[in-house]
């Protein structure tokens, strides 16, 4: 199995950038597809944004399309989250999973993360 460590949330204005990082550690880290979630207070876990292994495919959820970029460094153990022109809907806590493939759906996911809060102020 793989641990995962979510860091880098925050507050930030509207318009501001985030970058959120993503530790791994335990079985080889490039054997997973890997996924960003979010969920908001009273609200389901949300699909953000997921990377294969070898970082040739990427997918987003309409609304982070163009703002957000996940990548990966397989040696590193390192996934990311870059977040730009952040908006006040963007406030959420954000986990990074990994699963055996790249997927939109929560269940497609074995291995979750504790989750950093971002804050976008308006």
């Amino acid at each position: 199995q793989v641990q995962l460590e979510e860091s880098g949330g925050g507050l930030v204005q509207a318009g501001g950038s985030l970058r959120l990082s993503c530790a791994a550690s335990g079985r080889a880290f490039s054997v997973y597809a890997m996924g960003w979630f979010r969920q908001a207070p009273g609200k389901e876990r949300e699909f953000v944004a997921t990377i294969n292994r070898s970082s040739g495919y990427t997918y987003y959820i309409d609304s982070v399309k163009g703002r957000f970029t996940i990548s990966r460094d397989n040696a590193e153990n390192m996934l990311w989250l870059q977040m730009n022109s952040l908006k006040p809907e963007d406030t959420a806590v954000y986990y990074c999973a990994a699963g055996p493939a790249t997927g939109s759906i929560p269940g497609g996911y074995h291995y979750w993360g504790q989750g950093t809060q971002v804050t976008v102020s308006s």
